[in-house]
């Protein structure tokens, strides 16, 4: 809410919350849909910091005009025009890993040293840069957003880093009590008997180990028994392994989350692939997918760990199946069981 300062009286009001969110991602029409899996893991995302009592609390700034004041959402970072009552801009939405939640602007002239001589001779016109400072949740990082390019450095001592950072101290301790099972006791095919007819995946144990053992063990736990194709979009692809059977739930045989296993010559570059749903990098939980398409812009962004080798008949008929609004069938359709071949 924005007021007025000297009278006190109530000027705008802006719903960022996710009931709001969920409306306009559901309007066919608007520059603010997102795509259904990209959607999905912001949601996520947005919960995990909702229950976190320690995450930041998302802060909103003004310009130096007073014109436009500038906050952090799901959907990125907005810029409001609060006179015409207008959205100007949204900042780092394609940045769909990243929770932007702090922010802070500069909106001075840099610096310049000035030779002395003659007017106009050590002058330089120096332009204002304005520049904006965010942090995200569950990030180490500080991120700037400018107009300008970055420069190229080359120098690895002087160069920046942009993939590695520093683990948490809880990944770290839980990267040490996990062991891995020796390679003999993972799966190397499964037959997902669904109420539609029997699906069969090649796994990848080897390319993915980590991935294929959470997969082995709930398999073997009973765990996907009777679970919920809770997301089928056509032309897309049919998500699974939701014990809540929205979208929400699930979690590793670990208890928590698992990080990734991308190889590069794992790639969503055929009609069914079968691969890790995510809500960002190294969130890997109970739930999985198979897509009906090839979908190149999940390379890099979830793991690969098998493809279907007989039962795409199948998969297509879940495909075809009716959903409401949430992509969900409308007509319960369930894994049965899982057999396993090793």
């Amino acid at each position: 809410r924005i007021w007025k300062f000297r009278s006190g009286k109530l000027r705008r009001t802006y719903d960022e919350g996710l009931e709001q969110i969920n409306l306009l991602q559901k309007e066919e029409e608007g520059g603010l849909k997102m795509e259904a899996i990209d959607f999905g893991r912001r949601m996520a995302v947005e919960r995990e910091m909702e229950k976190d009592e320690e995450a930041p609390k998302p802060n909103a700034i003004f310009d130096e005009s007073g014109n436009f004041i500038i906050y952090a959402t799901l959907q990125g970072i907005k810029m409001v025009n609060i006179y015409t009552n207008r959205l100007a801009r949204i900042i780092g939405k394609v940045e769909n890993t990243e929770r932007f939640v702090r922010l802070a602007l500069y909106q001075g002239v840099p610096k310049c040293k000035r030779k002395r001589g003659a007017p106009g001779e050590g002058s330089v016109a120096v332009e204002k840069d304005p520049t904006l400072l965010c942090c995200a949740f569950n990030k180490h990082r500080l991120f700037l957003f400018s107009r300008r390019e970055p420069e190229d450095l080359v120098d690895a001592v002087t160069g920046r880093d942009v993939f590695n950072e520093k683990p948490r101290m809880e990944e770290l301790m839980a990267a040490e009590d996990v062991a891995l099972l020796p390679s003999s006791d993972l799966a190397r095919a499964a037959n997902l008997h669904t109420t539609l007819g029997d699906i069969y995946i090649k796994l990848y144990p080897e390319d993915c180990p980590k991935t294929v053992e959470n997969f082995t063990r709930h398999s073997k736990n009973g765990f996907y028994d009777s679970l919920l194709f809770h997301r089928v979009i056509k032309g897309f692809m049919l998500q699974t392994g939701d014990p809540l059977g929205d979208g929400t739930g699930g979690q590793s045989i670990w208890g928590g989350d698992f990080e990734d296993e991308i190889v590069k010559t794992l790639r969503h570059d055929r009609a069914g692939t079968v691969s890790m749903a995510n809500s960002g990098p190294n969130t890997n939980g109970s739930q999985f997918f198979i897509t009906t398409v090839v979908t190149p812009w999940l390379d890099g962004k979830h793991t690969v760990f098998g493809r279907v080798s007989k039962g795409m008949d199948v998969v297509q008929s879940i495909e075809k199946a009716k959903t409401d609004k949430g992509d969900k069938p409308l007509q319960d359709i369930k894994i049965v069981s899982v057999t396993l071949e090793f």
